[in-house]
């Protein structure tokens, strides 16, 4: 039986926190037995803010170097950049004719982006979600890892890829959204009842993987507790709650033996500790990141080959896509 394809993209702007790290991309090493997995990094996404050239191009080899340390094999998994595969916006042109105004409008990512951006409301900022089911249906996509902010993006993807379906026949598989594997829900620091996000207005509620460790420990010693200086596990008590979950995960521990582990401790002493054992679960990965983003020449290869594989799976859809619509081919 043929796999199937799973396609996930992440802005090069991004960075990853440990709520991605402890909540999903643990389970990505696994995924390649069974799918074929194509992971992007959508640097052409980024251009819908104004962005300094040099800070992009860093931010984009950081996020592949990333994936690798992660458990990402090059080997097993397809790798690149977005804008080293041309298909893309070829693609998002021609379905940009294919996707009504009125559903661009509806979406709520672009309500918000532009608040933030008022001085720079452009047009690529509109059609972004375009590019995204350009990014999917280039490679009839079976399957798409959604977050809650993703998913009218991916039911418009799913709503274009029907409709040229149903003009031109068969053309485009219909992605369905994947559900992964549940790992670790991990919450904000400051604001321990809503998920840890990058997009937060301060930033130590989140715990970065590239913060060095004096700025984690830092943080764990700034997040919110309560007032009784109890450590266990209880709804009424979401700071320590998530606190015992980050650490049960990077230690292995299960919930009952980390709060069995800090009986005696006071609040002081309990984030210090989780915070010494975040720095130490994460040091073999950030030593492989170091490794990686001091060896370009390594990580333009794994570019160079995984944009040759991406471009090979993206031919034939592009050509029938062409051939559907009378294009030359």
């Amino acid at each position: 039986m043929m796999k199937k394809t799973i396609f996930s993209g992440m802005q090069a702007t991004g960075n990853f926190h440990i709520g991605n790290w402890l909540g999903a991309a643990r389970n990505w090493a696994h995924l390649s037995a069974d799918y074929n997995c194509l992971y992007c990094v959508v640097d052409l996404h980024a251009l819908t803010v104004r962005q300094d050239p040099k800070a992009l191009s860093q931010s984009a080899y950081s996020v592949l170097a990333w994936y690798i340390a992660l458990g990402l094999n090059p080997e097993d998994n397809i790798l690149y950049f977005q804008s080293h595969v041309p298909a893309h916006a070829e693609l998002a042109w021609i379905l940009n004719c294919f996707t009504y105004v009125g559903e661009l409008s509806r979406m709520t990512q672009f309500k918000d982006k532009s608040a933030k951006n008022e001085d720079n409301i452009n047009a690529g900022l509109y059609t972004y979600p375009v590019l995204m089911a350009a990014d999917i249906l280039l490679f009839q996509t079976h399957l798409v890892p959604v977050g809650d902010d993703q998913r009218q993006h991916l039911e418009l993807t799913r709503d274009v890829a029907q409709r040229f379906n149903a003009i031109y026949g068969d053309v485009f598989v219909v992605p369905e959204p994947y559900i992964p594997k549940v790992g670790a829900r991990i919450m904000g620091l400051l604001n321990p009842e809503g998920k840890m996000s990058k997009s937060g207005d301060n930033p130590n509620d989140c715990i970065f993987l590239s913060d060095e460790p004096d700025a984690i420990l830092k943080k764990f010693k700034r997040a919110v507790t309560d007032s009784d200086n109890a450590v266990f596990a209880s709804p009424e008590k979401p700071g320590i709650t998530n606190l015992l979950s980050i650490y049960s995960c990077v230690t292995g521990k299960t919930l009952d033996e980390s709060v069995a582990a800090f009986a005696a401790s006071g609040y002081g002493d309990f984030k210090t500790r989780v915070g010494e054992a975040v720095v130490e679960a994460l040091a073999p990965y950030r030593a492989e990141y170091d490794r990686l983003m001091a060896d370009r020449a390594y990580l333009d290869s794994v570019l160079q080959s995984g944009a040759a594989k991406a471009q090979a799976l993206a031919a034939p859809t592009l050509v029938r896509v062409k051939e559907a619509i009378g294009l030359p081919v």
